[in-house]
């Protein structure tokens, strides 16, 4: 027994060693930490498999740009290699395709997707900027200082730039028939494209970049505008100012200084941040197919760029930068790493309000779109965004150039003509607008945006019976881009003019979905809070002793304004806002968006230098300073002005006793000679002139007394 136990025996007989119930306990431990460390990988994160994923691409042996069991089998020798085409490393990459004399033959298209591909980058490469390809290095900066839109000027608008010469100084009291500024974007191709670099193998990854007014950035499935008092970011001491109104694309200019006030500040609210999400039941509702944004060796080396658009999506924008710009050097025909490289400097811009580093983005969108073996989808993405960046920083003409190549390279794609049309109608060609919305018609007669913007251009040709089944049957598809508080403005004032009494519903629909502060006020460019009166009295608005020195010395303001009226020049020019239904209405002024006008003023030196000390009116940035005169047998058709962040001032001069009257919302009142009259000409107003003889008074417009002297500062000119 002795001998038995010291060989590892019991004393009971049975061999030493592990018992079964002992090598349960411990096959069940050991399972269960498995299982334990498998969870803990998962739950904590602690392996980052896309990241493995992406580098065992570099393994793809048989070029379907992953790495699967036949690329496995392949290193383990159990099959052969594929003989895929050979892919030419980035450092020994070809020069541009567009910077060759000469275009290198290869083998033709393999199927329909790369002939489509194909044609687009040889469409790029032939034509793609061929016009500006070198401005982007043209730019000259001027001083600094505040600057205005390059192409940001249209005829017969209250937007217009430009000092007028005594010859030339009517300046157009409305808005109502030119368009502004602020149209930019896409109607309908409208995926959340902006963070979809990736998106089509990380759907769950991407989140909407939003800007400090709670909006989603650039993203929404609606027509975004860019108003003209939605500014462009405000410079920095070395940034420049434009000189030339032909400057290259990418010279971009300032709008305005941005500001976002505290929030016990009233607010300015454009027109798209008041719109309110088209009727779903009128919505169509299609899946879209996702874009393709990575070409084969992009996918190569995607855990890089996902790593890169991360950093991005949280808010870290510098570190991203960083990395996509070492990407770009590292793989430099790498579209899907120059394209991180553009978003990053366009959310920096946006951040920092720098204009010189939106200009950055808009030249690498361009490149981004130029390097060869670019997925067509991203083509059409970074030349969109790219034109949209380009119309934000006003510069219209730039932004034309890059809307027509992208509908030479999409020719299908209607939502790429409806942005066209809106590029034509943003510099004043409303003639090719037309045309471009007459051709998507009749493709596609129930395209509701191309029908609101042809309704509207049929308005403004003074086509009013014609517009109207345009805009209301545009407004009525529901289609993104169609439910804008333009559209209801022209569509209830065109029925006015036909005397549809219906005008008033769509005013009242208008103003339900929040385009209207009411169906009385329809002004589209507001600072919210301000208080809302069709009359003032002088005391009201604070302004008492203006309207004093105005009514004290009205006998000087007539003569001069008389003198000018009496000189052969024609110094008064007519009223071309298209806002008369009969009569002559002719003005001269002498102060327009805070500016003054030196040349007309010569014609009336006494009454400018009256004024000069008055800023609550020469600063006015958002009105005008001058002479109105109506001949007998003038009717001006009901209407509203652009803002509430004026009141307008009316001096009586020459008044005929009788047949002369002015409605603003449900009162009429005329005038006196040597009396100020006050209103807020956001409410609709509407003017009669029957008397035997014209009529005289001086038009002064004022800030609303409301205004904080930073938003009389920062607000945009109108």
């Amino acid at each position: 027994m002795a001998e038995e136990a010291k060989h590892g025996g019991h004393k009971n007989g049975r061999k030493g060693g592990l018992s079964g119930s002992s090598f349960f306990t411990w096959f069940m431990v050991i399972a269960l930490l498995g299982v334990w460390t498998s969870v803990a990988v998962v739950w904590f994160d602690l392996v980052d498999y896309e990241e493995v994923l992406g580098k065992l691409g570099i393994y793809d042996a048989d070029g379907d740009g992953d790495f699967d069991v036949d690329d496995a089998k392949v290193l383990l020798g159990l099959k052969e290699r594929s003989a895929p085409k050979p892919t030419v490393p980035p450092e020994e990459a070809e020069p541009y395709p567009w910077l060759q004399d000469q275009v290198l033959e290869g083998p033709g298209p393999q199927n329909i997707e790369d002939e489509v591909q194909e044609q687009v980058q040889s469409l790029l490469d032939e034509t793609v900027y061929a016009e500006h390809g070198e401005d982007l290095h043209q730019e000259q900066d001027g001083p600094a200082g505040e600057l205005q839109p390059e192409d940001g000027v249209f005829a017969g608008s209250d937007v217009d730039d430009r000092y007028e010469p005594v010859g030339t100084g009517a300046v157009h009291e409305e808005t109502e028939d030119s368009y502004h500024v602020e149209e930019t974007a896409s109607p309908a191709y409208s995926q959340d494209m902006e963070d979809m670099i990736h998106e089509q193998e990380n759907p769950d990854s991407s989140e909407p970049v939003v800007d400090d007014a709670g909006r989603t950035y650039q993203e929404a499935d609606d027509v975004t505008y860019q108003e003209y008092d939605e500014q462009a970011f405000e410079p920095s001491e070395n940034e420049g100012t434009e000189t030339s109104d032909n400057a290259v694309d990418d010279s971009n200019t300032i709008l305005e200084e941005v500001h976002v006030p505290p929030a016990e500040e009233q607010r300015e609210v454009p027109p798209e941040t008041n719109k309110k999400t088209d009727d779903p039941e009128k919505k169509e509702k299609v899946k879209k197919k996702k874009p393709k944004l990575l070409n084969k060796f992009d996918k190569t080396i995607k855990a890089e760029l996902d790593a890169a658009e991360k950093l991005r999506k949280r808010g870290k924008i510098e570190e991203a930068m960083h990395v996509f710009e070492e990407l770009v050097q590292k793989y430099p025909r790498s579209p899907g790493a120059r394209y991180g490289k553009a978003k990053c400097e366009d959310d920096l811009a946006e951040k920092k309000r720098s204009n010189e580093i939106l200009r950055r983005a808009i030249k690498t969108y361009q490149e981004a779109a130029s390097l060869p073996d670019v997925p067509a989808d991203l083509v059409k993405l970074s030349l969109k965004r790219r034109s949209d960046r380009q119309q934000f920083l006003g510069h219209m003409r730039g932004s034309l150039l890059t809307l027509q190549k992208l509908v030479q390279l999409f020719p299908d794609d209607t939502s790429l003509k409806n942005d066209l049309g809106v590029g034509y109608l943003l510099i004043g060609d409303n003639d090719s607008a037309k045309k471009v919305y007459e051709e998507v018609l009749n493709a596609t007669p129930n395209d509701g945006f191309a029908k609101v913007h042809y309704g509207f251009i049929l308005k403004a040709q003074n086509k009013i019976a014609e517009s109207i089944p345009y805009l209301k049957e545009g407004i009525e598809s529901g289609d993104p881009g169609t439910d804008d508080g333009r559209f209801y403005f022209h569509l209830g004032d065109a029925m006015q003019r036909v005397g549809n009494k219906e005008a008033y519903k769509w005013y009242e629909l208008g103003h339900q979905r929040g385009h209207f502060a009411s169906v009385w006020q329809r002004s589209l460019y507001n600072v919210h809070g301000l208080k809302a009166q069709p009359w003032w009295t002088p005391k009201e608005t604070g302004y008492m002793e203006l309207v004093k020195s105005l009514e004290r010395n009205w006998k000087l303001i007539r003569d001069e304004g008389l003198a000018v009226m009496d000189r052969a020049q024609g110094l008064f020019l007519p009223e071309d806002e298209n806002l008369r239904e009969k009569g002559d209405w002719s003005q001269f002024t002498l102060w327009q968006q805070g500016r003054k006008n030196e040349n007309a003023c010569k014609g009336a030196p006494k009454t400018c230098s009256l004024l000069d000390n008055f800023p609550e009116t020469t600063g006015c940035r958002r009105g005008q300073i001058k002479y109105s005169v109506m001949q007998p047998g003038t009717h001006v058709w009901p209407h509203t002005g652009p803002t509430n962040c004026r009141l307008r001032m009316h001096l009586g001069l020459v008044i005929p006793k009788e047949g002369c009257k002015i409605r603003c919302a449900n009162e009429t009142r005329t005038w006196e000679e040597g009396k100020v009259l006050i209103f807020d000409d956001s409410f609709e107003h509407e003017v009669w002139q029957d008397a035997t003889s014209f009529r005289l008074i001086f038009i002064v417009d004022v800030w609303h007394p409301e205004l904080t002297p930073h938003q009389r500062r920062s607000l945009p000119a109108i």
